[in-house]
């Protein structure tokens, strides 16, 4: 398992997550961003990469309408998302996080094979070009979030994963361990970001390690439904900012780090549990 960050596609970003040890970066190139742009500077985030010693460990998308009010796909949309899985292959970037906003004139099995016929070109396109599609448990502009959807959507695209995040599980009342343990074996890329709640009210979101989750439980459901992505910090706090934000980042390397399990850890193919 790598641990990385989410950081922009400037060599800066690079030097930042190689100054603090970490194996790779995550670019969220929403909405808002030009995506002809993107890839017209993926020969400099490459020479970047290579020069830092440090991978592009997942790319996204948020904050953009890829269906229309008939649930077809919006051809700029589309077009967008497939310049991006183009620019994550040249980066030898191995997941694409995407969405699938609901329209409002179509029920829920309407949306539901709506996101199917999307999230289908965006896997057809991508199938040789070693790049997996996974979908964000994010509600922003999606609601492919949950169970409910994943049973439906996931059930009928046997290649498409989950980027998952426990904050926004939480946030919804849900409970992010059953969700990993049943779903598991379909996340494709994690996000670290820490989540507090009091009385009931979402507080903050603090760095990992400083919040309500429970961090060992859930790196236990990582390895055990056999994950072996970018778990990648995320930081999202609104109080946490400048210096002390700065450090809140330190404090959750140094947190989450133990929970890293190193590629080349040592087997001596001795047996640790008693019979």
């Amino acid at each position: 398992m790598k641990l990385g960050i989410i950081q922009d596609w400037s060599e800066s970003g690079f030097r930042y997550a190689a100054d603090k040890g970490l194996d790779g970066v995550e670019f969220c190139v929403n909405g808002k961003y030009d995506t002809q742009e993107f890839a017209a500077r993926v020969p400099d985030i490459r020479a970047w990469s290579l020069h830092y010693g440090v991978c592009v460990g997942a790319m996204g998308r948020w904050g953009m309408r890829r269906i229309d009010d008939d649930g077809m796909p919006i051809p700029d949309a589309l077009r967008d998302d497939l310049t991006l899985i183009d620019a994550a292959s040249a980066l030898g970037c191995p997941v694409y996080n995407v969405g699938c906003n609901r329209s409002e004139t179509l029920t829920f099995p309407q949306n539901c094979e709506a996101a199917v016929r999307y999230f289908s070109k965006l896997l057809e396109y991508a199938a040789d070009k070693n790049v997996r599609i996974a979908v964000v448990n994010c509600d922003w502009d999606n609601f492919v979030v949950s169970p409910n959807e994943w049973q439906f959507v996931l059930g009928a695209l046997p290649a498409l994963g989950i980027k998952y995040d426990t904050s926004h599980c939480i946030g919804r009342g849900g409970d992010y361990l059953a969700e990993m343990r049943d779903w598991g074996e379909r996340i494709y890329h994690f996000h670290v970001k820490g989540s507090s709640y009091i009385g009931g009210e979402h507080y903050d979101d603090p760095p990992a390690g400083l919040d309500d989750v429970r961090w060992g439980p859930v790196f236990n459901l990582l390895y055990t439904k056999g994950f072996n992505g970018m778990a990648s910090i995320e930081p999202h706090s609104s109080k946490w900012q400048g210096a002390m934000g700065q450090w809140g980042v330190d404090f959750t390397i140094r947190y989450i780090r133990p929970f890293i399990l190193p590629d080349n850890y040592a087997d001596d193919g001795d047996n640790p549990y008693m019979p």
